[in-house]
């Protein structure tokens, strides 16, 4: 089921057809919105399909306010609930994520996390759902297709790059685009980077940017290229050959480690602290000194530990639920 959440062709339809992705069943249409507006129209569409369809349990991914409406629909219905990516803690109750992920935890049957660490913050919160530990999915795909990405995608020749000689930056985490003082707090960052950087403009940040009257700031920075969403497998070229990532998204630290490229994180909290602790990622919020000093750091020597199942997360879900027999 697409809740219709991410309803931009260019963040939804491509990544379908580049992954090969099943047309969804049903499409619910919610489309755009505040948090509260979404997820409650999420749970008004939910509910009658829920109904219909009767499920044995509802499958939920991350931390989205669909993930979230997901959760909330099934368990109302007395429908047991698995949530994949369970047990991600970044401690900002300021994160609209992080309310998601932590009410959608408590209100799931299984547990199926990514690392050890989510394990452990589930054990702690004392959650009441059966906890497995699998890896993660998202890391399943990022190796599942680096080679497919080095052999589809042209992104290095269509923005004129070499690898390891420019920068790759995304920013859309409401914290950092929806106040208007830290939006140009990132704009004035973006504008000082050094050398050439490509930025995918996510269509909120694009949206929050024309209405600050920003946009023409970072259109006229030297060196800085604005681009409009990538496909998967452009992001995936462009990510494994930058020089390092700056971003605000969870996913984008952990594919940046997948691919060994250091990541210079513009949040001062993350989920996927292992990253953190490796030495590949570095948490500097929208400190500028601190981009700057970040980016003259060295790579950790050495191999990067396994963190994320190896690739095989997806098969361990597959057993687990298999296995699973509901409580009662």
């Amino acid at each position: 089921m697409h809740t219709g959440q991410h309803y931009d062709d260019e963040l939804s339809r491509i990544f379908f057809e580049e992954l090969d992705v099943p047309a969804p069943d049903r499409e619910l249409g919610v489309g755009s919105g505040t948090a509260a507006v979404q997820t409650a129209g999420m749970l008004s569409a939910l509910e009658p399909v829920l109904r219909d369809w009767a499920p044995d349990l509802v499958l939920v991914y991350g931390d989205t306010n669909s993930t979230l409406a997901g959760a909330l629909g099934a368990a109302q219905l007395r429908i047991p609930v698995a949530h994949v990516e369970a047990g991600m803690r970044s401690g900002d109750w300021a994160m609209s994520e992080e309310l998601n992920r932590v009410l959608t935890d408590h209100a799931s049957a299984l547990l199926l996390c990514s690392t050890p660490t989510a394990v452990s913050n589930l054990e702690r919160e004392g959650a009441h759902g059966q906890v497995e530990l699998v890896g993660d999915v998202m890391a399943d795909v990022s190796l599942a297709f680096a080679s497919v990405a080095e052999e589809r995608s042209h992104a290095l020749e269509q923005h004129g790059v070499e690898p390891g000689g420019y920068l790759l930056v995304t920013a859309h985490r409401a914290g950092n685009v929806d106040d208007p003082d830290r939006l140009r707090l990132l704009v004035e960052l973006l504008q000082g980077l050094p050398g050439t950087a490509i930025f995918p403009l996510h269509p909120r940040t694009r949206a929050r940017l024309e209405a600050a009257d920003l946009l023409g700031r970072l259109e006229s920075a030297p060196g800085l290229v604005l681009t409009p969403p990538l496909g998967y497998l452009d992001f995936l070229t462009l990510a494994r050959h930058a020089r390092a990532i700056l971003t605000d998204s969870g996913g984008v630290q952990k594919e940046a480690y997948l691919l060994g490229t250091p990541c210079v994180t513009l949040r001062d909290t993350t989920e996927w602290v292992e990253t953190v602790e490796q030495g590949w990622n570095v948490l500097v919020d929208l400190d500028r000194a601190a981009v700057f000093a970040a980016l003259e750091r060295k790579p950790p020597p050495g191999e990067r530990p396994e963190l994320y199942g190896g690739g095989h997360a997806a098969e361990r879900i597959c057993d687990v639920l298999g296995a699973y027999t509901p409580a009662g």
